[in-house]
């Protein structure tokens, strides 16, 4: 392939300016605090009663500050007379087992020693019913054996549908607590039916499952804890739609637009479900998510160590690198996307032996550009984004713009480091 690879080579990369991008920084700064708050509202503490036995949900998402939020919530409901515990729900994410679903909390900092509590893996789920239009719904058997169940998620959106309720608590309940059969049970009707699927699941969830309370986590666009609240079950369904519209409100953003190429430093299951958020790329492989604004070329380098191999979100990639490549475990992929009835994030993008072929690659496969000057767009992950690197022209876009600071440059891009 020397001539491919001598082509691709002669493309010059361009050099880049770091940027610092400015959005709202208001956070919690005491979660024990606001937890303590939110477990002294009266509609809270009747439903958490001497003696129960009480399950505690914990996913698999990066969420910041969660081992404490856990330990915090552990502690209320124990001040409270109960016996809490904590319950792994994560759909089929841990490669399908009890032992990876533990060691994805472990990752997390979510241990017996760091939430004061025991952790509970199991994939045994019992079925609680049908929704109207015929979808099966199941539930944690380790949760439905408990006296309630604390059903605790963040809320943002989701990166395949739309919807009133997207990702959140009720997708914790409905699927995360349903273990690898609700998972596949959610996802097999399709795509076009998960928002509305979503909804009715979560109905039955809260009318025949032991759900007392949810507890709703919001993040600002640096990750930091925004909002803290524990919301009655029989209103959970009404505050979580109001919550999705301040989460996305909320949202972090790549301020300059529109890319010509957008580099990625890395993707993870750590980072987002698809790797890389697809709200923050543009570039999502559901047709149900209308989006303007996606980048001509989309290159992702490497892969994380919390992701044990699932790469699953490269198919939305135009190129990657064979060090990512090196690094994917297929079973663990294929299980996500198989249950999810969804094979295309996982499809192959063009690989390339290096982050700087890789780059040179999406450059010169751009249509209606200049070579020379692309408007190109290089961020470490999806998460973080207050220091991103640019090229010129989006440069001269944004410099009278003051949510976003010049901090330095020019340079040459940073790759193969």
């Amino acid at each position: 392939m020397s001539v491919l690879y001598d082509l691709i080579k002669q493309t010059e990369l361009p050099p880049v300016y770091r940027v610092r991008q400015l959005f709202d920084r208001t956070r919690i700064e005491s979660v024990g605090e606001e937890i303590f708050r939110q477990f002294q509202k009266p509609e809270i503490r009747r439903r958490i009663r001497p003696g129960m036995r009480v399950a505690v949900t914990a996913g698999s998402r990066g969420v910041n500050n969660i081992a404490e939020i856990l330990r915090e919530t552990v502690g209320q409901v124990r001040a409270l007379g109960a016996e809490p515990f904590i319950v792994t729900a994560m759909g089929s994410h841990g490669g399908a087992t009890p032992e990876g679903q533990l060691g994805l909390l472990a990752e997390l900092g979510i241990t017996p020693d760091s939430v004061n509590a025991q952790i509970l893996s199991s994939m045994e789920v019992v079925l609680l019913g049908d929704t109207v239009s015929g979808v099966p719904v199941y539930f944690a058997r380790e949760a439905i054996e408990a006296d309630a169940t604390i059903l605790a998620g963040r809320i943002k959106p989701h990166t395949a549908f739309r919807g009133g309720i997207e990702s959140g608590v009720v997708k914790m309940g409905a699927i995360g607590l349903g273990k690898q059969k609700g998972a596949e049970s959610f996802h097999s009707l399709g795509m076009e039916n998960m928002a509305k699927n979503l909804v009715e699941m979560g109905r039955v969830v809260l009318e025949k499952a032991n759900v007392a309370v949810g507890l709703a986590i919001l993040e600002n666009a640096y990750d930091q804890t925004y909002i803290l609240e524990m919301i009655p079950a029989e209103n959970l369904m009404d505050r979580e739609r109001e919550l999705l519209e301040v989460a996305k409100s909320k949202m972090a953003c790549i301020l300059p637009g529109p890319l010509d190429v957008l580099v990625v430093d890395e993707i993870g299951k750590n980072i987002s479900g698809d790797g890389a958020d697809p709200n923050i790329t543009r570039r999502f492989y559901s047709p149900y998510v209308q989006c303007a604004g996606s980048p001509q070329r989309l290159v992702y380098l490497d892969l994380t160590p919390e992701s044990h191999g699932n790469a699953i979100g490269l198919g939305v990639a135009d190129f990657i690198t064979q060090k990512l490549m090196d690094k994917i475990d297929y079973e663990s992929m294929y299980m996500n996307v198989i249950t999810n009835c969804v094979p295309e994030p996982a499809k192959l993008p063009l690989i390339m032996p290096n982050e700087t072929m890789a780059v040179q690659a999406a450059i010169r496969t751009c249509l209606r550009t200049d070579p020379g000057s692309p408007r190109l767009a290089h961020i470490k992950n999806t998460l973080h984004l207050e220091e991103i690197y640019i090229t010129l022209p989006l440069l001269n876009d944004v410099k009278d713009r003051d949510d976003l600071v010049l901090l330095d440059g020019p340079h040459p891009l940073r790759l193969d480091i």
